[in-house]
């Protein structure tokens, strides 16, 4: 019986970036579809579960598990299993690594293990980017505001251009200015006609940014005004607490999943604990894409906020494990799971 298991599938980092290269439309498309499939019911999202660290001077690192279930064409489960360590980038390694395990849906074995730092990156830029073109209602995109010049907004940028291929200029923001430049290099080299400003502060991008991406490592809010904002503009918070609890209380919010974002001392959570309710929270990502929202509202700033559902991470997971069986990428393991305590030899 042992002999006619099926092997694991292991897809390094380097086979992700191969399989995912070109493929923005397509990881869009099941980001979007993940999203509705959640919406529509037929999924498990539990929260996530963060492992953090009682050693001083290790209060900014974290651990997360972000298990699921997500159903309709996707029929997967799985976990990812992300590492968070902001002083890494100190030391010339990536801020995040991650693994994610998907699981046969006919026996609940692992049928695949995968790097997954790049599926993270890639759903969580899927996902704003889409929000932040749906939330412009039709406008075109010409200048987007960077604040925090790390992988994530860069990956954001990747999925904004293919949505909204008009953006000509980017206004940078990042608390050490080597890093705006290194993330300017790396836009040009992408896109050698691109506009790049570095910003002198926040209202300088805000007042003129048709979308502004918040992607930092802040762990309390600390912009408390955005008056500054052009009428028509967008803002993403990706990071989820750079703004204050007054400022989302002013906008218009939208959400990836409430039950969600509401936790872990989010701008959104604290603002939930100060007035009660959740009432500030308008709808969902899957509610406009679906069309039972509008793109915005009159008068208000839209903000999007995502949490993050790992059940991005499993559709991204099923595409590049799609991907990796047709083109023969990967590696099998083999033997991995034991024989039946029945066939096993006693010592």
């Amino acid at each position: 019986m042992k002999e006619q298991e099926e092997p694991i599938l292991l897809i390094t980092g380097d086979e992700i970036l191969t399989l995912f290269n070109g493929r923005e439309k397509e990881i869009m498309e099941a980001v979007a579809g993940a999203a509705l499939v959640h919406k529509h019911g037929d999924a498990e999202l539990p929260h996530s579960s963060f492992v953090r660290f009682p050693v001083p001077g290790k209060e900014r690192d974290r651990i997360i598990a972000l298990p699921g279930y997500l159903g309709g064409q996707f029929n997967t489960a799985g976990i990812k299993w992300i590492a968070s360590f902001p002083e890494n980038v100190s030391q010339g390694i990536e801020r995040a690594s991650a693994v994610l395990i998907l699981n046969d849906m006919e026996n609940g074995r692992p049928k695949a293990i995968m790097e997954s730092s790049i599926i993270s990156a890639r759903r969580t830029a899927a996902s704003a980017a889409m929000a932040g073109d749906i939330l412009r209602a039709g406008l075109s995109v010409k200048r987007v505001g960077i604040i925090g010049c790390g992988p994530i907004n860069f990956e954001v940028l990747r999925f904004l251009q293919v949505r909204q291929p008009s953006i000509e200029n980017l206004v940078l923001y990042d608390l050490d200015i080597e890093r705006s430049k290194q993330f300017a290099k790396k836009c040009l080299e992408r896109k050698a006609n691109l506009s790049i400003d570095y910003a002198k502060g926040y209202d300088d991008i805000l007042s003129s940014s048709d979308i502004t991406v918040f992607c930092t490592t802040a762990g309390v809010p600390y912009l408390d005004d955005i008056s500054a904002c052009k009428k028509d503009s967008v803002i993403l918070h990706v990071s989820l607490r750079d703004l204050t609890p007054e400022v989302i209380l002013q906008a218009d919010n939208i959400v990836d999943d409430p039950d969600h974002v509401l936790r872990a001392n989010t701008s959104l959570h604290l603002l939930e604990q100060k007035i009660g309710n959740r009432d500030f929270i308008r709808g969902t990502l899957a509610d406009i894409l679906d069309g039972s929202q509008p793109p915005r509202v009159e008068g208000k700033i839209p903000i999007f906020s995502p949490f993050g559902m790992g059940l991005l991470d499993l559709a991204l997971g099923e595409l590049a494990l799609k991907l990796a069986t047709q083109q023969k990428m990967g590696q099998k393991i083999h033997g991995f799971f034991p024989p039946s305590w029945l066939e096993r030899e006693e010592a």
